[in-house]
């Protein structure tokens, strides 16, 4: 089973509108991945480029990846660290964790990259804060294709960032026709990035996110494209997003918001000086968790 699901564009922060493609009408999580925003190829010359203020997080792992520019993470932990193309950021948020994301002053003239989050797993997600980037990830190159596993395993190589699921997140740089062997216990996803990629003979392009399902041992991809691929065992437990934060229960969304507003040491400060950027008004229904996908035939 496959499902072509059309991404939303969202603005974010002053300066970036991103392409959102999960959570979507169809599906909520791929795995345990759980948030999807493509952004970019954007030119920044002259342009503040990306400016996203301090906020908070809980209950969830961030996963930046980079194809062009740089971006200038900075969080409560005191981590400082510029990314560029080729290399991982991953935060993990626990229990409370607050971030920046800015280009350099010095940035590159392109800005294009993909921001993700992971759900923590109800044993991990009460856990102290993490930060871990990764500068040399494991590559596979051979004809038509090149491989760079930034989280998980994929064809005999590893990925040495810190999950607590079993995931799959994988850059792949097509420039012909290959086949690429996956778990069958895994449900997969993609989202392209740049041209067009053909994969178990479905045509995507930028913009949207094909669920390719589970049970698959390999994948046939061809095109002249690069892409993103998804895949976990997929994730049972019920979630409550709402903003930056990954829950389970109204009263815990509320209780996070509550403590940011009030600046409460759970969430620290991002060194900086910035201005921390303020929650929105709660909605007037109780939140609720969605399932997580939708019912009935699609």
């Amino acid at each position: 089973m496959s499902l072509l699901e059309e991404g939303r564009d969202v603005p974010l922060g002053r300066y970036t509108v991103v392409r959102r493609t999960l959570p979507n009408k169809a599906r909520r999580t791929v795995g345990a991945w759980c948030f999807l925003d493509h952004y970019g190829p954007e030119d920044v010359t002259g342009k503040p480029g990306m400016r996203i203020p301090p906020h908070p997080h809980i209950g969830l792992q961030t996963v930046s990846w980079l194809l062009s520019g740089e971006v200038r993470h900075r969080d409560s932990l005191g981590s400082d660290q510029v990314i560029v193309p080729g290399q991982l950021n991953i935060m993990t948020s626990g229990r409370g964790i607050a971030h920046s994301e800015n280009s350099p002053t010095d940035k590159p003239p392109l800005l294009h990259g993909l921001q993700l989050w992971v759900a923590l797993p109800e044993a991990a997600r009460h856990m102290p804060p993490a930060f871990q980037h990764i500068a040399d990830l494991p590559t596979l190159s051979d004809s038509g294709v090149k491989v760079t596993v930034a989280v998980g395993a994929l064809e005999g190589l590893s990925s040495p960032a810190d999950v607590h699921t079993e995931l799959l997140g994988a850059d792949v740089e097509l420039a012909g026709a290959t086949r690429i062997r996956v778990r069958p216990d895994f449900e997969h996803a993609a989202v392209v990035t740049e041209g067009v990629a053909t994969i178990n003979g479905v045509d995507l392009a930028p913009g949207s996110l094909l669920y390719l399902g589970d049970g698959l041992e390999q994948l046939a991809l061809a095109g002249n494209a690069r892409l993103f691929l998804l895949g976990g065992v997929p994730f049972e437990e019920e979630l409550v997003m709402w903003w930056n934060f990954v829950g389970r229960t109204h009263e815990e969304i509320v209780e996070a918001r509550d403590d940011w507003m009030a600046a409460a040491d759970r969430f620290g400060v991002v060194p900086g000086g910035e201005q921390p950027l303020p929650a929105p008004g709660m909605p007037s229904t109780r939140l609720k968790p969605r399932p997580r996908y939708r019912q009935g035939p699609v």
